[in-house]
């Protein structure tokens, strides 16, 4: 085992840090409080190869592994984890999707528009009425000769309104049926296809989410992927490296929240001394600092087996489980750190806080990933 960066990896977060620096940290507030999607910044991205970091370098990406991924997301959400998120699910939900269960026509079709970011990718699993209970979805694809017809809508669907393109499960089967679902890309513009309302959310609020809605919207059969029955397969294994994301973006947040408490604590005086030097916050700093490394462990553990194609079902939920409640826990406690200061907006701790919680919700919550452990662990 080696837990020291490499070369490539050393360089890939001295690179991403700098870019947040200057592209990312002067606008945060900007952006998170007039709710703006920065496209232009995801551009910037893409040219640097941050939006097809595990899309081979002949589709025109960068070719790397997760580890690196890990770094990329957690560094970028340091400074600003409403940007790590939309980089997560460009990257690990769309793109790999495509990339994982396309043919070779379709990844040459929108893998290498995606890679470089000149398109924006976005996926829909969620309904209004199926948050975990993904079988139960309503939205519908009925086969009409060589196309398809869908129906319905999507919600809480990072880039819906924004992105070029998407990857959208429907149910091709009976309700509730795990082989009544399939997977199909769908490309902005096309007739009967449009996105809906913009939600108004307590924390990522630079990271789009909105509606996906389908009324008569044709597609020929090109455009699905995989064999008719198997999205929500697809999408189980689609979600195992969609943890890791989560945890790495938990594992930024709890950094940066981290970081900026560790700073306070030794700048803010009281009693004649920084208050650093008191048990109650020194004890608080010594817990964050532990439990951010026990999740940085659990990533890269569930990052090595990924890379190596072995199972890392258990492992990819025990890390997203545990690094999401540590990031919720960690920011909570960068804000009583701060005080009454942690309760502006003149420090950064209090967006940490706000968007923490999305990480136990988003791709399966805390309660969803004990549910997939547990089965898991009684399987052994």
């Amino acid at each position: 085992m080696n837990f020291d960066y490499n070369e490539t990896q050393a360089m890939i977060a001295q690179s991403i840090r700098d870019f947040a620096e200057q592209n990312i940290r002067p606008h945060i507030m900007e952006w998170d409080e007039a709710q703006i999607f920065p496209v232009d910044l995801f551009k910037k991205l893409g040219e640097m190869g941050f939006m097809g970091v595990l899309v081979p370098e002949e589709l025109g990406g960068s070719g790397l592994g997760y580890h690196e991924y890990i770094t990329i997301v957690e560094e970028i959400s340091k400074v600003d984890s409403s940007i790590g998120l939309s980089v997560a699910a460009h990257n690990s939900l769309c793109t790999n999707h495509i990339l994982t269960f396309g043919n070779e026509a379709q990844k040459k079709r929108w893998i290498p528009k995606l890679a470089t970011a000149e398109w924006i990718g976005a996926w829909g699993l969620t309904e209004h009425n199926t948050g975990s209970d993904a079988g139960g979805m309503n939205t519908t694809a009925v086969k009409d000769g060589d196309e398809w017809v869908i129906n319905g809508a999507k919600n809480f669907i990072t880039h819906a309104i924004s992105g070029d393109v998407a990857v959208v499960i429907v149910r091709t089967g009976e309700k509730g049926d795990s082989r009544g679902m399939t997977a199909f890309v769908i490309e902005k513009g096309t007739p009967g296809f449009s996105s809906g309302r913009k939600e108004n959310k307590l924390g990522m609020r630079a990271s789009e989410t909105a509606e996906l809605i389908f009324d008569n919207c044709r597609l020929s059969d090109d455009n699905r992927l995989g064999e008719v029955g198997e999205g929500f397969i697809q999408a189980m294994k689609i979600l195992d490296g969609g943890r890791i994301s989560i945890g790495a973006l938990s594992l930024g947040i709890a950094k940066g929240a981290y970081e900026a408490a560790l700073k306070y604590s030794k700048e803010r005086h009281q009693f004649g001394k920084p208050i650093s030097s008191f048990q109650a916050i020194a004890f608080k700093l010594a817990d964050m600092a532990t439990e951010i490394e026990a999740s940085e462990l659990l990533l890269h553990k569930a990052a090595f087996l990924k890379n190596h194609d072995k199972p890392m079902t258990k492992l990819g939920a025990m890390a997203k489980m545990y690094a999401s409640e540590v990031c919720v826990k960690v920011s909570s406690e960068a804000v009583q750190i701060h005080g009454g200061y942690g309760y502006t907006k003149d420090f950064p701790v209090e967006k940490f806080y706000r968007d923490s919680k999305l990480c136990t919700i988003g791709e399966g919550t805390t309660e969803i990933q004990k549910l997939v452990i547990s089965r898991n662990v009684l399987k052994d």
